[in-house]
């Protein structure tokens, strides 16, 4: 979990450190529909490989901003969703699609 000392002193670096990533980004974008499986995330994301799919992952559960849920079966299952502070972020993700759709409105 991350500790105040280790956060930079502006509140827009600490965004961009949490979540300024692509595949972060479009992470949260899935995680705000439901949880999803690994493989599940892995198929949704066109171009990511495994490795930085786990990394990034293990990135988000670090931060707190995605919980990560072991299920006690045979084969595992292990789910993947939204934090609290990872809810605390739909805002920043609602007005980047907002700004999206925008921009490709005007731009017909």
């Amino acid at each position: 979990m991350l500790k105040r000392e280790e956060l930079p002193e502006c509140p827009v670096a600490i965004t961009v450190q949490l979540i300024g990533n692509k595949w972060k980004l479009l992470i949260m974008r899935n995680l705000l529909m439901r949880p999803w499986r690994f493989n599940e995330l892995r198929k949704s994301l066109d171009g990511v490989s495994q490795k930085v799919l786990t990394d990034s992952l293990r990135q988000m559960e670090n931060d707190g901003i995605i919980t990560r849920t072991v299920y006690p079966e045979v084969p595992p299952r292990v789910e993947y969703a939204l934090s609290d502070l990872g809810e605390s972020m739909r805002p920043i993700l609602d007005a980047m699609e907002k700004f999206g759709n925008d921009l490709k409105l005007s731009l017909k």
